[in-house]
C-alpha cells in the first residue's frame, strides 16, 4: 500500500484540466482567444486593487488561524501540566489593508478609470497585498510551529521561556518583512483619480 495525499490529487486534477484546456485551444486554432495582455488591460484597475486588499486580509487571517490551530494542541496538552500557558495573536495584515484602503478613495468614473496612473495604483496594490498576505500566511504557520514547541518547552521547564521567546521573534519577523515590502511596493502609487 502506498501513501496518497489529497493535495497530490487536487494538483493532478488542476494540472490535467489546464492541460486539456490548453490543448483544446491549441488544436482548434483559437489560440488567440487566450490573451494575457488583453486580460490585464480589460480588467478594471480598481478590481486589481480591491483583490490585493482582499488577498492581504484573507491570507493573513488564514495564516493566523493556521498558526493558532498548530499551537492549540500543544497549549492544550502543555496546559494540563502547567495551567499558566496561554496564547495571544496580532495580525499585521490589518495594518497594511488600512494603508491600502486609504489609496482607494472614491471610485473613479468609467471615463477616467483606464489611465496609466490608475493601472499603476491597481497593480501595485494587488502585488503589495499579495506579498503581504503571503508573508503573513507563512508567518502564522512559522509562529504556530515555534509557538507549539515553546509551549511544550515552557511546560517542561519554565526557565526556558525567555530563550524560546527569541526564537518566536524570528518567526514573527516574517510578517513584519511582508508589511515593509508591501508598503514599499505600493508606496509610489497615487490615489485613484
Amino acid at each position: 500500500m502506498g501513501y496518497y495525499s489529497s493535495y497530490g490529487l487536487v494538483a493532478y486534477v488542476v494540472a490535467s484540466t489546464i492541460s486539456v484546456a490548453a490543448l483544446y485551444i491549441l488544436f482548434t486554432g483559437s489560440g488567440e482567444s487566450f490573451n494575457v495582455g488583453g486580460f490585464l488591460e480589460e480588467t478594471s484597475p480598481y478590481a486589481w486593487a480591491l483583490t490585493g486588499v482582499a488577498l492581504n486580509i484573507g491570507l493573513s487571517v488564514i495564516g493566523a488561524g493556521w498558526g493558532i490551530w498548530i499551537t492549540g494542541t500543544s497549549i492544550l496538552g502543555g496546559g494540563v501540566r502547567a495551567p499558566r500557558i496561554r496564547t495571544k495573536n496580532l495580525i499585521s495584515g490589518v495594518i497594511g489593508s488600512i494603508v491600502f484602503s486609504a489609496k482607494l478613495g472614491s471610485s473613479p468614473t468609467q471615463a477616467t478609470l483606464y489611465t496609466a496612473a490608475n493601472y499603476y495604483t491597481g497593480f501595485s496594490l494587488f502585488w503589495g497585498g499579495l506579498t503581504m498576505g503571503a508573508c503573513n500566511l507563512l508567518c502564522g504557520i512559522a509562529v504556530g510551529i515555534s509557538g507549539s514547541n515553546a509551549a511544550l518547552a515552557d511546560a517542561a521547564d519554565p526557565s526556558l521561556f525567555v530563550k524560546i521567546l527569541v526564537i518566536e521573534v524570528f518567526s514573527s519577523i516574517l510578517g513584519l518583512f511582508g508589511l515593509i515590502v508591501g508598503l514599499l511596493v505600493s508606496g509610489k502609487a497615487a490615489e485613484f483619480s
